[in-house]
Parts: structure tokens; C-alpha cells; sequence
């Protein structure tokens, strides 16, 4: 029995190792769309932005109308709402932590920051709020569409979503009153990523190992393409999956490398990484100890 106990902590240690590498890095060519789930239509309609708040294991989404900041399972089953009055046009979101999260308008580019509460209600008004851009008004469907934040650092990283395309990084502050905050925006790099706009972007260095070689990628979504990209902070293309249908925006990971992208409709997508395959090594070396803990106990059976 000691030999078999011994085979036992082999597998037991080699689990860990196989579940964390599936966070090391994000290949998108392994993922597939394993589930898609309807969203409460009363409070998330026209879905446009979601993120995922570690400190509940949920999912928050905002619609195109602002009326509400929805928090949903990690299948779409509705678990509260908070009311919001005085948005419009609401197409970016990210959670900072200590429960509160940063909304974004397109068309104005102002960025505000709010505690959920469930049940309860905010007024944009009232908010610390910050200008991240000029307003675009008449012509403002080609603005801001999706902002998120950098653990690592406490700076954001947002994009806009054409005419041009660009993606910034920024450092933001949030006050009150007739002047907010203040915004230091910066090209991260100039767009030629093969996609016709640009609709989210979520940071993997929260999500991603440190020191691995994707811990500083993003993932940026294009709704009009349909297209879902790895990206370096440099620019480069470094994997994509292509969602089959729906009309989609925002995007968001959890912790387990699991990606969350919500379209209009309204519905959730998954999309799970396919496991990566045991080295033919590790193989041949479980299934020797294996051979050796069969022989062992075919050796005390004749005895």
C-alpha cells in the first residue's frame, strides 16, 4: 500500500500544475464556445459591457440605455440590479475592487465610479466622474466603447472604437462637481489589428500568472467583425477566435481563464479553454508507475 500511496501524491501533484497552465496563457485557437445563456431581458437589454467581479464570482453588465447595473451567475441567471438614472449611451465597464466599478459613455467619453448596491439606485449627477475625451455629439457612435482596469498598475487601458481606432492606456482620477476629475491619456499603440472596430478590451494582467509571457496582453473584441483577439501591448496579434453569431460588445475573464462575451440580444457566450494535452513523457511516466504499482500488488496476491 505504501507504493500505491506514493503513486497517488504523484497525480495529486501533478493536477495543480496541469489547472494552472491553463491560466499561464490564453491561446485563443484552443477556446470554444461552451455555453450560451439567455440574460434577464427586463434589466439587461441591448447588453453592451460586462465584468467579472472576482470578490462575488459574478458577472456585471450594463446595457446601451444605462438603466441599470445588472449582476448575473456565470451562466446568466439573475442574482440583483442596481437602478442608474441620468446615463446614456453606457459602453464600457470594469470592477477595481472593494465593490465598486467604472461606467463609461461614448458619446461625452466621461468615465463615472460607483459602489453596487443591490437594490439601490445612482444618479450620474451625483457621481465622482472624469472627462476621458472631447464630446463627440452629433456624430458620437465612434467613441469610447470599453475600458479596463490594470491591477498591476491602477492605470486603465480603454479603446475607441473607429475613426480612428486607437487604444489608450490612462491614468484616471474621479472627483465630484462641475469639473471631475482628471485624465492622463496615452496611444498605447496605433490599431492594424484586421478588424473593422473596435467594441472591448480586458486587461490579462489580473487573471494571467505573473512574469508569464501573457500576463501583459489584452483582449479586444470587435463586434462588427466578430472577432475576438489576443494582443500585445505593442500591437501584435498573437491568437483569435471568431464568435458564429450574435451581435456582441463586451467582453471580460474570470480567474480559471474562463471568457465572458454579451451581445445585444440579450445573451451571454462562454467560452472555455480545450485542456492541454499531458506530454507524452508525463504519460509514459504515470503509466509506469502504474505498471510497477500492479506488478507490486500481483507479487503480495501470490504470496
Amino acid at each position: 500500500m505504501r507504493f500505491l500511496r506514493t503513486t497517488t501524491v504523484c497525480l495529486a501533484l501533478a493536477a495543480p500544475a496541469l489547472s494552472q497552465a491553463a491560466v499561464d496563457s490564453i491561446d485563443l485557437s484552443r477556446y470554444r464556445e461552451t455555453g450560451t445563456y439567455a440574460l434577464p431581458a427586463g434589466v439587461a437589454a441591448e447588453a453592451s459591457a460586462v465584468a467579472y467581479n472576482r470578490d462575488r464570482n459574478s458577472l456585471f453588465v450594463v446595457g446601451d440605455e444605462g438603466n441599470f447595473l445588472v449582476e448575473v451567475s456565470l451562466t446568466g441567471t439573475l442574482l440583483g440590479a442596481m437602478s442608474l438614472s441620468g446615463f446614456d449611451d453606457t459602453e464600457g465597464l470594469t470592477y477595481i475592487g472593494n465593490g465598486k466599478f467604472i461606467i463609461t459613455e461614448e458619446r461625452i467619453q466621461d468615465g463615472y465610479v460607483l459602489s453596487y448596491t443591490p437594490g439601490g439606485s445612482a444618479t450620474r449627477s451625483a457621481l465622482p466622474w472624469v472627462s476621458i475625451g472631447p464630446t463627440l455629439l452629433p456624430n458620437g457612435n465612434i467613441g469610447i466603447e470599453g475600458i479596463s482596469y490594470d491591477p498591476t498598475t491602477g492605470n486603465f487601458v480603454l479603446v475607441k472604437e473607429k475613426d480612428p481606432q486607437a487604444v489608450y492606456e490612462a491614468q484616471l482620477t474621479f472627483a465630484t462637481g462641475a469639473t471631475g476629475g482628471t485624465a492622463n491619456v496615452t496611444s498605447l499603440f496605433t490599431p492594424a489589428l484586421g478588424v473593422t472596430d473596435l467594441s472591448d478590451v480586458q486587461v490579462l494582467s489580473g487573471v494571467v500568472t505573473p512574469g508569464s509571457p501573457d500576463a501583459q496582453n489584452l483582449l479586444i473584441y470587435s463586434q462588427e467583425s466578430r472577432k475576438l483577439l489576443e494582443v500585445t501591448r505593442s500591437g501584435d496579434v498573437l491568437s483569435m477566435f471568431t464568435l458564429g453569431a450574435g451581435n456582441a460588445e463586451g467582453v471580460t475573464i474570470d480567474d480559471n481563464g474562463t471568457i465572458y462575451i454579451v451581445d445585444e440580444s440579450p445573451f451571454l457566450h462562454v467560452l472555455t479553454p480545450e485542456p492541454v494535452p499531458l506530454p507524452a513523457a508525463a504519460w509514459l511516466l504515470l503509466s509506469g508507475l502504474g505498471g510497477l504499482g500492479a506488478l507490486r500488488m500481483r507479487g503480495r496476491n501470490a504470496a
